[in-house]
């Protein structure tokens, strides 16, 4: 039986998988995974202009999963929790056994 604070968590939980469940904004979190960035190098990295590359930024701050430092005219971006990485890397080991178990059913 479920308690009030398990089912706090569990929607805590999706509204952070929600966020994530962009490949747009999976890019700009994997990008931050490699160090801070601006709005204009991400722009560059998703070919999508500053206005929608700031709507994706919103939404990762708006669940905590980045962190904004706004130096001049410049607002910088960082992870606030590096263990994101970690995350992709289990993501990425289910998709390799996937792709193993696909491939033993062809042959």
């Amino acid at each position: 039986m479920s308690t009030d604070a398990d089912v706090r968590r569990s929607e805590a939980r999706s509204r952070v998988v929600r966020a994530l469940a962009n490949p747009t904004r999976l890019l700009i979190v994997e990008a931050l995974s490699r160090g801070e960035a601006c709005v204009n190098d991400l722009t560059a990295l998703t070919s999508f202009d500053v206005s929608t590359v700031s709507k994706h930024l919103a939404v990762l701050r708006g669940v905590g999963l980045v962190q904004a430092d706004k130096r001049g005219l410049n607002v910088f971006y960082t992870l606030a929790c590096p263990c994101l990485g970690d995350f992709f890397s289990c993501i990425d080991q289910i998709n390799r056994n996937q792709a193993r178990a696909a491939q033993r059913a062809a042959v």
